[in-house]
């Protein structure tokens, strides 16, 4: 079986994407890029909770299925397009509860807590075209610019990361700050976070290697 190892990760993902409650049914996608020329993505239909790794589909970067019995996702342009432009190692698109009310009703989802930062800070909301089209994987690509997520007006999200893991773990940061915008919105109009408050986080974690275990000394 072709990049079973990315099978594997795609499987596992899709599994934690609906166990958190980031997608109901059929509606997500998952993909794991190896080396340059081949991807492993879901395939259209599929219930995410219950993906076994046989069951993803295996696609070359001009989208022709290698491997798998299983077309794959009428997304595939938009994680191809990921692929090629910013050069992931993994996509998940989601339709997050919290996500997907954001990019029905603002333009952005502004930076209002320093760990937004690991997404690029402010995410920009993509206008809205029609699921599966071109059209669809361009805004989002260049909603992306510059960042790791975007919210898909009236749709969803994306993230990309290094792998699938840390592609879900994004998603669910991207959650988390959409429920936190949401009910800082409900007290008032919600405190974001300026250039030099953002810089001096950036500047604070490369000097104290924030988020990595250390041994006392």
């Amino acid at each position: 079986m072709a990049l079973e190892n990315e099978r594997e990760q795609v499987a596992a993902a899709s599994r934690r994407l609906a166990a958190e409650g980031l997608v109901l049914g059929t509606a997500g996608n998952v993909s794991a890029r190896s080396g340059d020329d081949l991807v492993a993505i879901t395939p259209t239909g599929c219930v995410l909770a219950d993906l076994d790794a046989a069951q993803v589909s295996v696609v070359d970067m001009d989208g022709n299925v290698v491997d798998g019995e299983l077309e794959p996702t009428s997304e595939l342009d938009l994680h191809l397009g990921v692929y090629r432009r910013y050069g992931a190692g993994a996509v998940v698109h989601t339709h997050a509860p919290w996500a997907t009310a954001i990019a029905c009703a603002r333009d952005e989802l502004p930076c209002v807590h320093y760990q937004m930062l690991l997404l690029g800070g402010t995410v920009r909301v993509a206008p809205y075209r029609t699921f599966g089209t071109p059209e669809l994987a361009a805004a989002v690509l260049d909603a992306l610019d510059g960042r790791t997520a975007a919210l898909m007006a009236n749709h969803g999200a994306l993230n990309y990361a290094q792998d699938a893991a840390a592609a879900v773990d994004a998603a669910l940061l991207l959650e988390w700050a959409c429920e936190v915008y949401w009910r800082a919105s409900a007290l008032g109009e919600p405190r974001t976070l300026g250039d030099d408050e953002r810089q001096a986080v950036i500047d604070a974690v490369a000097s104290r290697g924030y988020g990595s275990t250390r041994r006392v000394t």
